[in-house]
């Protein structure tokens, strides 16, 4: 005898309250299969695909794309001719590989079809007008080359203006957006700014670079060093690596160390666990390892959770100097700017050209004084001017 179970959004993760529906892989009156994947949501972490409990018909949706759900809320409604998965039986969500880009839609496009709109630079909002000739009506790499290849006729009657496109904000960015308005409110912030001279240490990767690559399969960078040092800083200025609890200040000796990953419509932040106890070929190997799985959209919720204090690297970009926002609940944030050539002036008053590199710390002033994020900010610039000692 069949009945009708009610599918709910499950707990994803110990922080995590709400989530968003992306897609539906199912359409109502569609049979499914016990664990097969229904639908996929995304949180402020990852992106997940949410399994069906039993075996059956897809009766009801209750929730569409964009729509946003609490934990415990109704997902969907299934027919089911078999007692469906107990309640105490824990629905554990699959993390999704497949990109998340731009806003959510009711029809389910391909990774390949999604990097062709973007290589064509069709936006999102105008897919709904293009002509469709895929199964149950999916739009095909076809239609979007047929569609791109259509001259569009301008509207003799539109007054000219400049166009504009409205882009609902991702769960990411949306995410990013709330912890960034929060932690900037809440925390008093104040940022030092210090030049290191990386002469040595840019000659040692360059040096050494090879035969570690060789060694370790891991690619030796200044990322790698800055990591190293902070954790050996941490050692002598704690306070940094502290969190703000009420009027508790939270000490932990240990280093979760978030190194910011630039990924589609925001940063990702994946957490090296126990920075201080690697060793440098075991840091490369978790920085290329945790930068690739940000970029390709499969970190685990264990892999961005629990850091203690974060690194961003804007001098990849040429930036040299920049003062980013402390990651709540954190108490401080490091960022390096780009390494150039300068003329210097030596001890021994000879010239040099040397390789520098601007290092900035913003902390929460409730939690340290300037005076001590001067000591932690000379000590990383001394451990980074001597590489031997890191």
């Amino acid at each position: 005898m069949s009945q009708k179970i009610k599918i709910n959004l499950p707990k994803l993760g110990e922080s995590i309250v709400s989530a968003t529906v992306v897609q539906w892989f199912k359409q109502v009156g569609d049979r499914v299969a016990l664990d097969e994947p229904l639908l996929e949501v995304s949180t402020d972490k990852v992106n997940s695909e949410i399994p069906s409990p039993a075996a059956g018909i897809l009766q009801e949706i209750l929730a569409q794309p964009t729509e946003e759900l609490n934990v415990g809320d109704t997902l969907a409604i299934l027919e089911v001719s078999e007692a469906p998965r107990q309640r105490n039986e824990k629905i554990a969500p699959k993390i999704s590989k497949t990109p998340h880009c731009g806003a959510a839609r009711e029809d389910f496009l391909s990774p390949s079809v999604m990097r062709l709109l973007k290589e064509k630079g069709i936006s999102l909002s105008e897919i709904d007008k293009m002509p469709r000739t895929g199964e149950e009506g999916r739009l095909t790499k076809k239609d979007v080359e047929d569609y791109r290849a259509t001259p569009i006729a301008p509207i003799a009657s539109a007054p000219a203006q400049k166009e504009i496109e409205r882009v609902k904000m991702s769960s990411l960015r949306k995410a990013i957006a709330d912890n960034m308005v929060r932690s900037f409110y809440e925390a008093p912030h104040a940022s030092l700014i210090t030049e290191v001279d990386v002469t040595e240490l840019v000659k040692h990767i360059q040096t050494q670079k090879e035969s570690f690559f060789q060694q370790h399969e891991a690619k030796l960078s200044i990322t790698t060093f800055v990591a190293q040092a902070m954790a050996l800083a941490l050692q002598s200025y704690p306070l940094i690596n502290a969190s703000l609890e009420g009027d508790t200040i939270v000490m932990k000796r240990f280093v979760n160390l978030g190194i910011a990953v630039s990924v589609d419509q925001g940063v990702m932040v994946p957490v090296i666990r126990g920075c201080e106890k690697l060793s440098l070929s075991e840091l490369a190997k978790r920085i290329a390892s945790l930068a690739e799985k940000a970029r390709s959209g499969t970190l685990g919720l264990e892999e961005i959770q629990d850091g203690t204090i974060t690194m961003t690297n804007f001098g990849m970009t040429g930036t040299m100097i920049g003062v980013p926002i402390i990651r709540y609940p954190e108490v401080a944030i490091v960022g390096l700017g780009a390494i150039t050539k300068k003329v210097a002036a030596m001890p021994d008053d000879s010239i040099a050209i040397r390789s520098v590199m601007w290092v900035s710390l913003t902390f929460d002033h409730r939690v340290l004084d300037g005076i001590y994020g001067c000591g932690f900010l000379n000590e990383l610039k001394k451990l980074l001017e001597n590489p031997g000692n890191c």
